[in-house]
């Protein structure tokens, strides 16, 4: 069988010639919880305390917010993210994206979103969803799916990392697993294997 990576070593190649470009293109684990647990706080206090919002508004959006990130997260990760560039241009894109996790998929610093692409990635989607939901349900919606982003993040980081034995998130990681080792064209899903099953793209 062909080998589908390059290292299984937690080890960083450099992918820019550019020592600026190269800071960000790397990442630890704790930066996104810093910089979006306190998005989540503000959209469900505003949510709370500004749209003062009933209890099932807040809880439905919210879980609505958390499935449409894992939609999401589904269609990134298949349609973008293994997309296959014929371009000289777009190949070396590609890689930067997320050839390099499949190439070195033990990289702990280039396990969760840089910045560099979520705040991007978080501006936009703000926008979209106060357009279509308008600020007053937006809110919950939003902190749902910066919070399904989250757990998209630390569960990728965990199941190339962490020891896991909890048999239901030991699943999760099985099926993660055999997306980089035994089927890239498979088990789109990171954080749950829900859409894998809905459009039978499990393993």
């Amino acid at each position: 069988m062909e080998k589908l990576f390059q290292s299984n070593k937690d080890e960083t190649i450099r992918l820019f010639k550019s020592d600026f470009l190269e800071v960000f293109s790397r990442i630890h684990w704790s930066v996104p919880l810093l910089l979006y647990i306190p998005v989540v706080l503000f959209f469900m206090y505003k949510s709370i305390f500004i749209n003062e919002l009933s209890f099932l508004n807040i809880f439905s959006l919210y879980i609505s917010g958390t499935l449409f990130w894992s939609l999401l997260e589904y269609f990134l990760h298949r349609f973008v993210f293994h997309y296959e560039p014929k371009t000289e241009s777009g190949i070396k894109l590609s890689f930067i994206m997320h050839g390099i996790h499949h190439a070195y998929p033990n990289d702990s610093k280039r396990l969760v979103m840089p910045p560099s692409i979520s705040i991007p990635l978080g501006i936009i989607f703000y926008v979209i969803t106060y357009y279509t939901l308008g600020s007053q349900f937006q809110s919950p919606f939003y902190a749902g799916l910066v919070s399904g982003y989250l757990c998209y993040d630390m569960m990728h980081y965990a199941v190339h990392h962490s020891a896991i034995k909890n048999k239901i998130f030991l699943k999760i990681k099985t099926n993660h697993m055999k997306h980089h080792y035994t089927s890239p064209e498979k088990s789109y899903g990171v954080s749950q294997p829900l859409w894998d099953y809905v459009f039978r793209t499990r393993v």
